[in-house]
């Protein structure tokens, strides 16, 4: 994991990211890269999260090989720097040989029939745990159960509208049998009727046409979020495009545009976190976004059980009469929460969010960098003050990008000494096909 942030005002954009990078395995190095300038030339930058790399290839070779290839090229809008970038990756889609995307299908589709499986495995503990045996027919329903929720799911999953025609058809024929060898190495010992079975393989095949919420796609199946930010040259004012980027599979990229902000004449100032960002929440709201929800659910059931043991009390009603006044008043209630958290929302942004917001809509640009350091500096100190894995962590690199002075670094690492590599800083800004000195 990381924690990245973007936050902008009128004048630039500044963006700040740690340098921790957790492998597969657990292991965890402080030292990735995950700030790039998209173009030599001109002021756009990118932030990556997530998975480092795409399809086996580090999207640090990528980004620099389409900066490579746009050289001087320009846009008028950040958002055609995006999309540019977009259809860079679908072309070079052409570089990611069949082998990689098979293998690409078949760990996503292991990863997540793993995750099925512990799913099954920690009920069925419970079972035993309690009274130590499992009956056949019960080992069959928390199958059924929980291979039917996870259909379910993918079911109502948003589909991805940039897969080609028949594309779904053509991966259950092109890849159909690594699903069934995914089921059989994966959920060996588990009852598999023919119907559950089919379940399985629409699920496989929804992992690579749809979107599920970002736990699975994060968390499961490591993709890699790209947040590109700055000005295109008819930009006044700067902004930023966050997109999912999963892989390929039968010449087919997934991606996903999930987040988008920008300064406007009505909106001075923005505070983007990306990844790791429970602090920043706690900077600008006051409160943990998980601590919130515990709170609104308590105060849920509150309304929810209250009715009952009221009505529940008063013994001159018969259960018609009962039953209507309950209703009624779970009605009210229901209101009355809704007023309630609107209410609290109202008073976090009068009290927190605003007050913040306005002072960043003056700041300057090494204010900006500033404050965009520490905030990644606090997730980074909070990791560091807990008993988890240090997710968060290494140097902090900083750069802000203005319409006039571009990309500028405030601080960055590297990791070779400058005074021995003048060739670097030389052949830096050499327009692609100029040989001359």
């Amino acid at each position: 994991m990381t924690a990245e942030i973007a936050i902008m005002n009128k004048e630039a954009i500044a963006i700040a990211a740690d340098s921790a990078v957790t492998l597969r395995e657990g292991k965890i190095f402080n030292s990735a890269n995950k700030i790039f300038s998209l173009s030599k030339y001109h002021p756009v930058g990118v932030m990556i999260y997530g998975a480092a790399d795409f399809m086996g290839i580090p999207w640090e070779t990528m980004l620099k090989t389409y900066r490579g290839g746009l050289d001087t090229k320009k846009f008028d809008t950040l958002k055609e720097y995006a999309n540019d970038f977009i259809n860079f990756l679908i072309w070079e889609k052409r570089l990611i040989p069949e082998s990689e995307q098979e293998k690409h299908f078949k760990f996503n589709v292991y990863s997540y029939f793993s995750f099925i499986r512990k799913e099954i495995e920690e009920e069925i503990e419970e079972i035993i745990i309690e009274r130590d045996e499992i009956a056949d027919n019960e080992l069959e329903e928390i199958t059924s159960k929980i291979i039917k929720k996870h259909c379910d799911r993918w079911a109502k999953a948003e589909l991805d509208t940039s897969i080609p025609e028949n594309y779904t058809k053509d991966l259950i024929d092109g890849y159909e049998t690594t699903i069934d060898e995914a089921k059989k190495d994966v959920l060996e010992n588990l009852p598999l009727d023919k119907a559950l079975s089919k379940q399985l393989t629409e699920v496989a095949v929804s992992l690579f046409v749809k979107f599920s919420d970002r736990f699975i796609h994060e968390k499961i199946l490591h993709s890699s979020g790209v947040v590109i930010a700055g000005f295109g040259t008819e930009d006044i004012f700067p902004s930023l495009q966050s997109v999912l980027i999963e892989g390929v599979v039968n010449n087919n990229l997934k991606y996903k545009i999930y987040d988008a902000a920008e300064i406007t004449f009505q909106n001075s100032a923005s505070i983007v976190p990306f990844a790791q960002h429970e602090m920043v929440d706690i900077f600008m709201e006051g409160v943990e976004p998980g601590y919130g929800m515990v709170i609104e659910e308590y105060l849920y059931q509150i309304f929810e059980k209250y009715p009952e043991d009221i009505i529940d009390s008063i013994e001159e009603l018969d259960a018609d009469e009962k039953r209507k006044s309950k209703e009624k008043l779970k009605g009210a209630g229901s209101e009355l929460l809704d007023r309630h958290k609107e209410e609290l929302r109202k008073y976090r942004r009068t009290n927190y969010v605003n007050p913040v917001l306005d002072v960043v809509s003056a700041l300057p640009k090494d204010e900006l960098a500033a404050m965009a350091e520490s905030l990644v500096n606090l997730t980074s100190f909070k990791r560091k003050m807990s008993m988890d894995a240090e997710t968060v962590a290494g140097p902090i690199d900083v750069a802000v990008i203005s319409k006039g002075d571009g990309f500028i670094w405030i601080k960055r690492k590297h990791y070779f000494e400058r005074e021995l590599n003048p060739q670097f800083f030389a052949n830096y800004y050499r327009v692609a096909g100029n040989e001359e000195e």
